[in-house]
């Protein structure tokens, strides 16, 4: 399954202004970085983020929050958004603004 092209045109254009941003490709989707860090992106239907151990513990309590496992494995610090979670500019802002806060405390790559 491709990954969802229109969550990734909204991820784009939310993070359009940010400074020293790149994306890849990974996972069968997408993936954003800042300063060499992925912070988040798309795996198919899904929001992908990086949050740090602390965030993501507490996130996974929230609706349509799971771990990020696509491999039996889960990423620790990382979790899955299902649609429901990110429907509103609002709600996937929030989201992506607590992954930048993770990946700009990591050491630049």
């Amino acid at each position: 399954m491709p990954y969802n092209e229109e969550l990734e045109s909204r991820i784009s254009q939310a993070v359009k202004d940010w400074e020293h941003t790149d994306v890849k490709n990974m996972f069968g989707g997408i993936c954003h970085l800042i300063n060499g860090n992925m912070f988040g992106g798309v795996y198919k239907d899904s929001l992908i983020l990086r949050l740090g151990a602390e965030t993501a513990e507490h996130a996974l309590s929230q609706p349509n929050v799971r771990p990020f496992d696509i491999t039996g494995k889960p990423m620790k610090g990382w979790v899955m958004v299902d649609s429901g979670g990110y429907a509103s500019d609002e709600d996937l802002m929030s989201w992506l603004d607590r992954a930048k806060e993770c990946a700009l405390n990591l050491p630049k790559k």
